[in-house]
């Protein structure tokens, strides 16, 4: 089964998305709430969490420091905070980007029981490293990678094959989706989710020869009615 995740802040575009039934879920980051007209962060991830857990739709909210001891007190205190507004633990994950120090925060978490979304990984070694640490996903800047001469796919098809070869609890999210051909060609490599935002979602439905078509048969239709 692949998924859609919708890749952004904003509470109205996620209801609209979840009203049509095609989002699995939601994924944000600090850049992604710093979009949103300036508010108190523990009300507005509360808001995002209840309508997703009332919908069940995972919910991913990163942490905001680069500091072990921080990231992993941030983690429990928003894990905690939400938690205690909806119980549903089995869909709320925490985001903590990869690194040499952050990898430490994912195992600490990991044993706290809390879900933890590894992001910001760029190689098949960072997303294999996460996931046997524990990190339920490993997510890959697909266009990022791509940018610096990367083969995100390559990368996916390697991590996939690990992850089942050792029987991991652990599924790849694809990020950093610029066009619409990206998540047919992100599925197709072998992640279980795509994330992208919105606008890329909205872009996927609509193909201009589509309108043209659906006119036309309107046309006809009405000429013939007549």
């Amino acid at each position: 089964m692949k998924y859609l995740f919708a890749d952004t802040a904003n509470l109205v575009d996620i209801k609209k998305l979840a009203s049509v039934g095609i989002i699995q879920g939601v994924t944000t980051n600090p850049s992604l709430i710093a979009k949103e007209p300036k508010q108190n962060f523990d009300k507005m991830t509360q808001e995002l969490w209840k309508f997703c857990a009332d919908n069940n739709l995972p919910l991913s909210v990163e942490v905001f420091s680069s500091n072990v001891d921080e990231i992993v007190r941030q983690a429990k205190d928003i894990s905690a905070k939400l938690l205690g507004v909806k119980s549903q633990n089995e869909l709320l994950y925490i985001k903590v980007p990869i690194g040499v120090k952050e990898i430490s925060a994912i195992y600490q978490l990991v044993q706290a029981e809390i879900r933890v979304n590894c992001t910001c990984c760029y190689t098949a070694e960072q997303m294999q490293l996460a996931a046997v640490a524990g990190a339920r996903y490993v997510s890959v800047f697909y266009n990022r990678l791509k940018d610096i001469g990367g083969d995100p796919c390559g990368e996916i098809s390697k991590v996939k094959a690990f992850v089942n070869d050792n029987k991991l609890d652990c599924q790849i999210i694809a990020g950093s989706i610029r066009k619409t051909t990206d998540l047919s060609e992100a599925w197709h490599s072998g992640c279980d989710i795509v994330t992208c935002s919105p606008e890329i979602i909205n872009d996927s439905l609509f193909h201009e020869k589509s309108k043209e078509s659906s006119d036309q048969f309107l046309i006809d239709f009405k000429a013939w009615i007549e």
